[in-house]
Formats: C-alpha cells, structure tokens, sequence
C-alpha cells in the first residue's frame, strides 16, 4: 500500500473549505476530506485530531489573506469601516464558513488578528476601559451577526416573500416593509445598518 503523501495545514483547510463551499458546514467530516486530498481518513488523523481542528484551519484559511493596517485617515469611522469591509469580504467569498467564524472567533489567529487592528483604532479614537467593551462588542455582534443573517435569513430569500405575501389587514408594517426588504441587495443592507451603528457610537464618544 503506498505511503500516504505529507500533508500540510493549509492543503487540509484547502481540502475542507471545497467541501464546505460545494456542500455546506454540514458535510464537513473527517472521512469527506479525506476524500477530497485522496488520502484515507485514518492518514488525515496522522495530522489532525478532529473535526474541530479542520475547521480552526479552514477560518485561519479564510482570513489569513485579511489586510489589518488600517487605512491612512484620520477618521476613525472610514478606518473601522474598512477593517470591517475587508473582513466581510473575505467571508462572503466563502458564505457558508459563516458559522465556523463564529464558532472558533476566540481562538482563530485570523479572527485574533482583526480585532487587535480594530480596537487600535478605537483606542486611537479615545474609546477606552469599559466604553471600549461595549462598542467593540456591539460592533463584533453587528459584523457576525448581518454575516449570520445574510447566510441564513438573507432578504432575497423565502421569509421575506412569506412575510410580504402576509394580509394587509392583520400585518400591515410587517407586509409592506418585507416587500420593500425584498428590493434591497445585501451590501445596501450592511453598509446602512454599519453607517447607522457608528454613528449612534460616535454620540457617545464625548462621554466615555
């Protein structure tokens, strides 16, 4: 029997994130990427424990091309926004990777990286000890949460034609906004909800 080729961490998460964009988070296995790298899943456990494993490997992936160095302005606001477009970006270009970035965020060295360049930032900008927490927080739950909404419960998707298509009479708001939801594309979507959020934080700066 030929001896299983070496494999490195990135031929693994390379292996599992095409499984996981062809199928779904849900495929993902130890035996499916074996299959996908042609190796037997007894020769992936050589090199990796556990699902777990795969997917910390598949989210450093993802966002290890992510650029931190904020851009040269002095508005802290375009300087987040930028940080946050980068990291959304890179994955929407793997949607479905959406619940294994928030599953692993505390120990993905991508993830780790992205919020150090954010809270220099808003240090930069005068947040600081428990004013820093509750904005970083609220911006981190914006970020993962528009991703969690746009992957599961996007506008264009079923429930919003379901509530659009509710009556007039009982749910009149409900109906309407959804029909007006469905003309809405993702990036208008998040770019509004964003510019809203920071500017309710901004408010607030003066009384940290």
């Amino acid at each position: 029997m030929p001896r299983p080729r070496s494999l490195t961490d990135t031929a693994i998460a390379t292996a599992a994130l095409a499984v996981i964009d062809r199928a779904g988070p849900d495929a993902l296995s130890m035996r499916t990427v074996a299959k996908e790298l042609g190796v037997g899943t007894m020769s992936l456990y050589r090199y990796v424990p556990d699902r777990g494993t795969v997917e910390r490997l598949v989210v450093d992936l993802v966002l290890d091309g992510v650029d931190i160095t904020p851009p040269p302005t002095p508005d802290w606001r375009a300087a987040l926004t930028e940080l946050i477009r980068r990291c959304r970006a890179a994955v929407r270009a793997h949607l479905a990777v959406v619940p294994l970035v928030q599953a692993h965020r505390h120990h993905s060295p991508g993830v780790l990286r992205w919020a150090e360049a954010m809270l220099a930032v808003l240090t930069d900008a005068g947040f600081a000890g428990r004013h820093r927490v509750v904005v970083f927080r609220a911006v981190l739950s914006y970020v993962i949460g528009a991703l969690e909404n746009e992957y599961r419960a996007p506008l264009a998707g079923s429930g919003t034609a379901a509530m659009a298509a509710l009556p007039d009479r009982r749910h009149p708001f409900l109906a309407e906004t959804a029909r007006t939801a469905a003309t809405i594309g993702p990036d208008e979507e998040f770019e509004g909800g964003l510019a809203l959020l920071l500017a309710g934080i901004a408010a607030t700066i003066d009384h940290s």
